[in-house]
């Protein structure tokens, strides 16, 4: 599967902001020196925007078939949801290349 550029700049930068928008909430765990918890929190909010985002164009295309949404809305969330599983596809990917390339590492 190949992802084409635009598309990829746009969700590294959909990534960039919703880093710069990331606000602590009342039940986040403090971060400590390594800055641990600062990731695991991102990570955690990423996977839940990206959550969001397929279930909202499943809602959209669920309201089109029903004849209640406009097509144009339908086809903006429903692009919005392939953007980011492909992001989420190729994170996954690279992910398990940098796991395969430790375990590969001599001890």
């Amino acid at each position: 599967m190949a992802v084409l550029p635009a598309a990829a700049a746009a969700a590294y930068q959909a990534i960039a902001q919703m880093g710069a928008n990331a606000t602590p909430t009342a039940g986040a765990v403090p971060a400590d020196v390594s800055g641990a918890a600062s990731f695991s929190n991102f990570l955690s909010d990423a996977v839940k925007d990206s959550i969001d985002t397929m279930k909202h164009g499943e809602a959209m295309a669920t309201k089109q078939v029903a004849g209640q949404s406009n097509i144009v809305d339908v086809v903006n969330a429903v692009n919005a949801a392939e953007l980011t599983l492909d992001t989420v596809v190729a994170v996954r990917d690279k992910v398990v290349a940098a796991y395969q390339s430790i375990m590969n590492m001599p001890i």
